[in-house]
């Protein structure tokens, strides 16, 4: 879990105006928590489920972006990169999908010229790789149905996505594999 408490650390929450109209200094606790699921479940812990942590209307909405996307964005990169229980993989996974496809930026961003959805996807197509890594796994069908749509809103060479959909057909969830998801997420090509 180092590097996703290095990546939290990173960022002033205390100073980002959250969803909810309060400091985000909440969501570093939050992110902190669903990161370390795996170390209490290995250390004998009460097993926690993912349904429990919510972002929704602090960080994301199904129409709007709030100014702690970009730094939920890399901090869910580096739990890709890091060592998480599958529960909080997936989890991780299901927070940079829903920033990615965000469509607006909550007004007080906007006036400071920020476009949170797509600095999202820039940070996520940093990550590209990690991404890729993800589906070709096949660890869960959910995190690999996550990452792949994921990959349908940031990849810009879509010959690649082409052929690693056709590789992993028999992983894939069917919207994946049909390119449904590309229609459900407005996908176009960058």
């Amino acid at each position: 879990m180092r590097l996703v408490e290095m990546e939290i650390a990173r960022h002033d929450w205390k100073s980002m105006l959250c969803g909810c109209g309060a400091s985000a200094e909440h969501l570093a606790r939050d992110l902190l928590q669903v990161a370390g699921w795996g170390a209490r479940e290995e250390a004998g812990g009460v097993r926690q489920e993912a349904s429990h942590v919510s972002l929704e209307e602090h960080v994301w909405s199904p129409v709007v972006l709030w100014e702690p996307a970009p730094a939920v964005a890399s901090v869910a990169l580096a739990a890709l990169a890091d060592d998480v229980a599958p529960t909080a993989r997936e989890w991780f996974l299901d927070q940079l999908q829903y920033v990615v496809a965000g469509e607006g930026t909550d007004t007080e961003s906007a006036r400071r010229g920020h476009d949170l959805p797509e600095m999202c996807r820039s940070l996520a197509l940093h990550g590209l790789w990690l991404l890729y890594e993800e589906v070709m796994s096949n660890r869960s069908l959910g995190a690999v149905g996550a990452a792949f749509e994921i990959l349908t809103v940031v990849e810009p060479d879509r010959a690649r996505l082409q052929r690693v959909r056709e590789i992993a057909a028999d992983w894939l969830p069917v919207c994946c594999r049909t390119g449904l998801c590309d229609e459900d997420l407005g996908v176009v090509a960058r």
